[in-house]
């Protein structure tokens, strides 16, 4: 579904994506408009599907969660079994914020975020007893330079 969206729309995305918990009123003031039509624009967005769960951001260091590795993974199996069976481990492990499936040579990569290297071996552990991989080559970051959710629209 095709959503055309004008410079209100997208001013209003832009503060939703930098704040979504602001009220309506201050989104509305931000904007140049007022409360009805933004909140009519936002349950558009809404209905449309370009606007998903409102959720938080949460600090992984001051939770304990210091360690960020990047998995690549390459496989021998490509069948839609074992597809199956490797994306329903991944969905189980918590430990997984992100994974895509890659063109070239690696297959996946996974974002994994765990407290320290003794936790993101038993990750590792556990992922292989569950499915066969063919490689995996695990990426410690030492620094997290940008992050963000921020779309540039």
């Amino acid at each position: 579904m095709d959503v055309r969206l004008d410079d209100m729309d997208r001013k209003i995305l832009i503060q939703l994506q930098e704040d979504a918990s602001q009220s309506l009123d201050d989104i509305a003031r931000k904007v140049g408009s007022s409360k009805t039509p933004v909140w009519n624009r936002i349950r558009k967005m809404r209905e449309a599907g370009l606007i998903g769960r409102q959720t938080v951001i949460l600090d992984a260091e001051k939770l304990g969660l210091d360690a960020c590795f990047f998995v690549l993974i390459r496989t021998a199996e490509h069948e839609s079994d074992w597809q199956q069976k490797f994306l329903g481990a991944l969905r189980a492990r918590p430990e997984v914020l992100e994974a895509h499936r890659l063109a070239g040579d690696i297959d996946y990569i996974l974002k994994v975020r765990v407290p320290n290297a003794r936790a993101y071996d038993q990750f590792y552990q556990a992922l292989i007893k569950e499915v066969k991989i063919h490689n995996v080559t695990a990426l410690l970051s030492m620094e997290e330079i940008k992050a963000t959710t921020l779309l540039p629209i």
